[in-house]
């Protein structure tokens, strides 16, 4: 009995051994670049009757001033959506405007530490329509100075009818 036991312990310790080398090692945590780093993208504004704007941005998360919502955050960390500063998509259209000289204007709502966008190149989604924002070809799930957008993400504000 004692042979078996032994034997057993043999077995488990070897097994367990065995389980541990070839584990996976965990990772560490690294240290990054800023997350708020700029980033390339490609911004489309689609009005009802076609294309407003379209062209590339180099954008970072940052404070966005309009005349109807005043001047607050839209760099990701609004509504606590990121831990950090981070490019968005809101803050790519501000880029946008600033660069390429068109306006657009949008109501900030505490609630959601967000900004709605409300017209973008004198084009108002009034009370038929709303400026939906999508990314990558995908509505966003949150307002859009709360999405983090990557280099290289497609980034379309586009008036939809209710």
């Amino acid at each position: 009995m004692h042979l078996t036991s032994a034997r057993r312990t043999l077995v488990v310790t070897a097994a367990l051994g065995l389980a541990l080398a070839s584990a996976p090692a965990v990772a560490q945590p690294r240290t990054t670049a800023s997350t708020n780093a700029p980033v390339k993208v490609t911004v489309t504004v689609k009005g009802p009757d076609g294309l407003l704007f379209k062209g590339k941005i180099k954008t970072k998360g940052h404070d966005v001033t309009t005349a109807t919502g005043g001047t607050h955050r839209c760099d990701g960390t609004n509504g606590g959506a990121n831990p950090s500063a981070v490019p968005t998509p809101t803050a790519a259209l501000d880029d946008a405007a600033k660069k390429r000289h068109f306006t657009w204007d949008g109501t900030w709502y505490a609630s959601f530490d967000d900004y709605s966008v409300d017209t973008i190149k004198n084009v108002s989604g009034g009370g038929v329509a709303y400026w939906n924002i999508a990314v990558n070809g995908t509505s966003i799930p949150v307002g859009g100075c709360q999405f983090k957008l990557n280099a290289g993400d497609k980034v379309a504000f586009t008036w939809t009818a209710f």
